[in-house]
Parts: C-alpha cells; sequence; structure tokens
C-alpha cells in the first residue's frame, strides 16, 4: 500500500510546493493530540531523512517517516472546500476511530 492524492489535493499541493523553491516535497505524519490520540500533519519537505518512505505523484514527493507509516499507510489525501473552509480529508483505512469534530483519530496499531 502507499499514500494515495486525489486530483484535488494533487493541485493544492503543485501551488504549495510552486510558492516555496526550497521545498521538495510534502511531508506526511501524525502528532499525538486530541480526543482521539492522533493528529494529521501536512508540511513542506526541505529534505528526505534516511528513514523516510517517498511516493511520488504527478510531480509530488510525500515523505512519511518510518515511525507514522503504520498509522497512514494506504490513507487517500483529498482537499475539499466547504463555503470559506477549505483542509486536506483523510480517508484512513487503519482509522478505527474519530473524535466527534474529526480532528483526530484512533487506531489499533503499537507504536
Amino acid at each position: 500500500m502507499t499514500i494515495q492524492l486525489s486530483a484535488a489535493a494533487l493541485e493544492r499541493m503543485h501551488r504549495f510546493l510552486a510558492q516555496d523553491p526550497a521545498a521538495i516535497g510534502v511531508r506526511f505524519g501524525i502528532k499525538r493530540t486530541g480526543c482521539s490520540g492522533y493528529a494529521y500533519t501536512v508540511d513542506l519537505a526541505r529534505d528526505v531523512a534516511e528513514n523516510d518512505s517517498v511516493f511520488d505523484h504527478d510531480g509530488i514527493r510525500v515523505l512519511v517517516d518510518a515511525k507514522a507509516l503504520p498509522f497512514v499507510e494506504g490513507t487517500e489525501i483529498d482537499f475539499k472546500r466547504q463555503g470559506l473552509n477549505a483542509a486536506f480529508v483523510f480517508r484512513n483505512p487503519n482509522a478505527t476511530g474519530e473524535c466527534g469534530c474529526g480532528e483526530s483519530f484512533t487506531v489499533d496499531v503499537k507504536a
């Protein structure tokens, strides 16, 4: 399995990367937070770490570190606009639950 990007997510990431020539890709990961345990992170990547897995999608490099990969492998990243709000949306086959606000998730994978 890999990380997948929808057409809308690809477009948004291409625009972000075009604004920062030093960025080599997008770093996708997780952090401990929220009422369910983990939240997704999406940041610009400046380098590839030794323990990163790299997924290439239509010119976008998505980097995921080895510790986060079991939690997010197989995730599809989409980008949605709703009214004035716009955000990345994640469809993660590993998530076993989400908080009511959708900001955090749980998994059965042991860290």
